[in-house]
């Protein structure tokens, strides 16, 4: 599928995006009292490993990706959101994983409270997200396209079902 044809996807699926987020709460997730990052995970030693691929078109884009935990992979899908006018980019990263027990504690909503406020243009990308259940997730690869935002980004991760 050309880069055209899934921004379309992608811009026909934003609004119902954005209901999905606001129905899961996703939205209104706080951003947690201390803001993941190197120091925070000093001394830990990673869980597993990730590696994703998303697509944004305005407000919202959609992804997929694969977490090795445990000697296994699970690959899951993702929806995003910039909290912002939106974007235009796709976002190729991997990283490690944090603070994960169970495959059962990495699904869910994560949010990033520490992006750059403004225009964010293609170049690399460094993500500290983290969820619910205090997994933690440190992302790096590359951004292409352009993004306005006001600093804040969430995505919502579902490990498939085998």
């Amino acid at each position: 599928m050309t880069f055209c044809a899934q921004f379309l996807q992608c811009r026909r699926a934003g609004a119902a995006l954005a209901a999905l987020f606001a129905l899961a709460g996703c939205a209104m997730n706080p951003i947690p009292t201390e803001v993941p990052n190197a120091q925070t995970i000093a001394g830990i030693e990673p869980s597993g490993h990730v590696i994703l691929t998303e697509i944004f078109a305005g407000g919202a884009g959609v992804g997929t990706g694969a977490l090795t935990f445990k000697g296994k992979t699970y690959p899951f899908k993702l929806v995003g959101t910039v909290i912002g006018p939106g974007a235009v980019e796709k976002l190729d990263v991997a990283g490690e994983v944090y603070k994960l027990d169970d495959v059962k504690q990495f699904s869910g909503p994560y949010s990033q409270g520490t992006g750059g406020i403004g225009l964010e243009t293609s170049g690399k990308g460094d993500l500290w997200l983290e969820n619910k259940a205090g997994v933690v997730m440190h992302l790096v690869g590359t951004q292409t396209g352009a993004a306005l935002s006001l600093g804040r980004d969430e995505i919502l991760i579902e490990v498939e079902k085998k």
